[in-house]
């Protein structure tokens, strides 16, 4: 056990012995031109030591020895003598004897006999402007270094001692400062000091960059000056203000932590819009890009109709044009729309196919008879006596500029027993002459019922009741709850439904024998019934209208209606109300003209139309309005 003690003793001696000689500093470094060497070949760590020159040389070095480095604390390099006579060495040694003299002295002595000259040095890497032979006392030195070195700072100056500054050429370097933060990889790895021209290449991490550049990897070159060609750190990745936005507050939003992931609520200027809930600052700046859109409309597309006014290529926010439906569809005036806040028009009304007026043979228009109709319009028609239906019948305007819920006027037979049946034969039994049954040849089943069917002879009887239709064809019409189908034609029948619903389809189909289903659902009410100026309704009034419900307004005396007096509910909105319009008074004075008397042989189109006698102090004249 003793003896691997000793040994460890022995190698802990070792190694501060050699820690100690590690500091000392030695002779063979001191490397000055033209100086005498020391008189010890080492120097224990902060000693200190003077380097004298050669004969013929003067000048002198202070060094001190720091961690094993000479360190100068004073330098005047060795310059060479000259000595102009020996009358000047001899009055140079009588003055470092009498140096204790008076300065006026010392100056005079100086001034008198000794004459100060210096001579062009050798520059390691540089090089002499201008080299002379010799240079007065209070001359500079002019020099220049090689490529890849630069000048010492400082001026070099003629002196009694020599040149005040050793010229020298120090090599040209780089250093390369920041190595960690945001650094993913350096290579050279580990290396900081470059020479002029040398070259490393960086690498950020993630979420950093070169902030001059933008770029995330590059390479970075010493220049002659000792300067990066562009700084060589890594910084946070960060996102500029978005000037060229046209964002509300915009120094304002954006301030603050701008760095990679930040995000922003912002608002774009009137007449634009935002792209993104909130901007994020990324690698590219702050995204969406861009961070507002200009609000544009597209060119409305309105079938059967023309842009009369506003056209342009670029429809802004709050732009106006105006179009005007095709002759025949309504609405007939011009129509103005506007492009919204959403980039959509508003206003829009599609132009919808008018109506001409109904001809419906053995009837007659209720309430007189117009050209046209617009869509949703209902007027009344009645047979004429001795055809069915006896009651009024009501259609409707719809969007395809067809009439919906017309009935044929048909004569109303007398008797059934004309009656002829196509593919098919009748019965009768004696005692029952009302009743008919039939049944249908082969291929062909009876309109209501399967291989039989009756009828009954009544009033408003139609012959085509009884019928045989071929097998593929539709029988009777289905059963519609809360409405009623009536035949348009054997394969379309229109549905009807009951007030407060509304019909998914208008009408129903024959398809390969079998009839659609027909559906009445229920509609939206309506509410308070519209105001109409100087008019009454007649109907009670009730706390919401059901779908398909109506009012009758009436006009106060004097004043006459305009428009339909009978206004609908369809599907929570009143159709176009009417208007009462005032008499027209001359003098104070109207009067009221009596229905004309009837004309044999023609029929009125309008018994509403009223008549008026305006009198005038010199002409008394029937206006027809």
């Amino acid at each position: 056990m003793r003896v691997p003690v000793k040994l460890l003793g022995f190698g802990l001696w070792l190694f501060f012995l050699n820690c100690a000689r590690c500091q000392e500093c030695f002779r063979e470094k001191i490397k000055y031109e033209n100086t005498e060497p020391v008189a010890r070949a080492s120097y224990a760590d902060g000693e200190t030591v003077r380097a004298y020159c050669i004969t013929g040389y003067t000048g002198l070095y202070r060094l001190k020895c720091e961690n094993g480095e000479w360190k100068p604390s004073f330098e005047r390099p060795c310059a060479s003598k000259r000595i102009v006579s020996t009358m000047s060495v001899l009055f140079i040694r009588i003055f470092t004897q009498i140096s204790q003299m008076s300065p006026h002295e010392l100056f005079l002595f100086r001034s008198l006999f000794i004459v100060i000259r210096c001579i062009a040095p050798v520059i390691p890497n540089g090089y002499v402007i201008e080299p002379r032979t010799e240079y007065q006392k209070d001359a500079t030195l002019k020099y220049r270094c090689n490529q890849g070195f630069k000048p010492r700072g400082g001026i070099p100056r003629c002196t009694q001692f020599g040149w005040t500054l050793k010229p020298e050429c120090d090599e040209v370097t780089c250093e390369l400062k920041s190595t960690t933060f945001g650094v993913k990889k350096i290579n050279p790895e580990g290396k900081t000091i470059f020479r002029a021209g040398e070259s490393v290449e960086i690498t950020c991490s993630e979420k950093n960059w070169f902030f001059s550049t933008k770029e995330t990897s590059r390479s970075f070159t010493c220049r002659n000056d000792g300067q990066w060609d562009y700084e060589p750190v890594c910084a946070d990745i960060t996102c500029d203000y978005p000037r060229d936005q046209p964002v509300y507050y915009l120094y304002f939003v954006f301030s603050g932590d701008k760095k990679l992931g930040a995000k922003r609520l912002y608002r774009c200027f009137s007449g634009y819009r935002e792209t993104a809930a909130e901007a994020t600052c990324t690698r590219d700046g702050w995204t969406p890009k861009p961070l507002c859109a200009e609000i544009v409309c597209e060119e409305p597309n309105i079938p059967n109709a023309e842009i009369t006014g506003g056209q342009s290529e670029n429809y802004k926010f709050n732009s106006r044009i105006q179009y005007k439906c095709h002759s025949g569809f309504d609405p007939e005036e011009p129509v103005e729309i506007t492009c919204d806040s959403r980039g959509k028009w508003t206003g829009i009304q599609q132009c919808t196919k008018m109506c001409a007026a109904p001809n419906i043979p053995n009837a007659e228009i209720v309430g007189g008879q117009r050209l046209k109709y617009r869509f949703q319009s209902r007027i009344q028609y009645k047979c004429h006596p001795g055809f069915d239906p006896e009651e009024p019948v009501e259609i409707t305007c719809d969007s395809r500029g067809m009439w919906t819920g017309s009935r044929h006027c048909t004569k109303m037979p007398t008797l059934c027993l004309k009656l002829l049946l196509e593919n098919g034969f009748i019965y009768r039994h004696p005692s029952n002459k009302e009743e008919i049954f039939y049944s249908c040849n082969t291929g062909y089943k009876p309109f209501s019922g399967n291989w039989w069917a009756s009828v009954t002879c009544k009033k408003g009887f139609q012959s085509d009741e009884a019928r045989c239709i071929r097998e593929e064809e539709c029988g009777a019409l289905p059963s519609v709850h809360r409405g009623k189908l009536t035949l348009r034609d054997p394969e379309t029948a229109d549905v009807e439904c009951d007030p407060g619903f509304v019909a998914t389809d208008r009408f129903i189909k024959c398809i390969n024998g079998n009839w659609e289903k027909p559906v009445c659902k229920e509609g939206v009410p309506c509410g308070i019934p519209p105001n109409v100026k100087n008019a009454v309704i007649t109907s009670k009034p009730e706390e919401s209208y059901p779908d398909g419900s109506s009012l009758t307004y009436e006009c106060q005396s004097p004043y006459s209606i305009s428009g339909e007096r009978t206004v609908s509910c369809r599907n929570g909105t009143w159709e176009k109300t009417p208007t009462c319009q005032g008499e027209v008074l001359l003098n104070d004075n109207f009067f009221t003209c009596p229905d004309p008397q009837v004309i044999q042989h023609a029929l009125f189109l309008s018994m509403s139309t009223r008549f008026t006698w305006s009198l005038s102090p010199r002409l008394l004249h029937s206006n027809k309005r």
